[in-house]
């Protein structure tokens, strides 16, 4: 994928018999899938020709050409709406690295899964920690750094 996309979901099963489908692990803005909306399937960009909800109110798409199923689907970095202070978008997490209070390295942040709960790192040691308020102490995009508060990456 080009590195000025930004994945915004991922194809998933089929829905009906006209082409649409699921969009698995859907981003938060609705309007990424709106009707007429471009969005890249891989490379290459498609248009959103049908945009409805579907089972769990889950977004189901048509597009105006085939996608195979798990492709990324994403959009360009540029259209994504400006955050305010002290917010980031999750893929701006990932690479980041991942310190106790104190300075003791944890690793570095490989995804950040969605969960129901909320939100977890996932680093490339192994570790899974909450993205919560509790454990994340502070984050730091631009010095490319997370600090969390100690106990979070012990064995329980």
């Amino acid at each position: 994928m080009a590195s000025d996309l930004v994945p915004v979901g991922r194809v998933g099963r089929p829905h009906g018999i006209d082409g649409a489908f699921f969009v698995e692990v859907p981003s938060d803005n609705p309007a990424v899938f709106a009707k007429d909306a471009e969005i890249y399937v891989g490379d290459a960009p498609a248009k959103v020709v049908v945009s409805r909800r579907g089972g769990g109110n889950r977004p189901v798409i048509k597009l105006d050409r085939p996608a195979e199923r798990g492709a990324v689907l994403a959009v360009p970095r540029e259209s994504l709406p400006p955050l305010g202070e002290d917010e980031y978008y999750a893929f701006q997490l990932v690479g980041l690295a991942v310190e106790e209070e104190g300075g003791r390295f944890l690793g570095r942040v490989a995804d950040v899964v969605d969960y129901p709960a909320n939100d977890v790192l996932e680093l490339d040691s192994g570790l899974f920690l909450p993205l919560v308020e509790a454990c994340v102490r502070s984050v730091d995009v631009e010095g490319g750094r997370i600090v969390v508060a100690p106990g979070f990456a012990d064995p329980q």
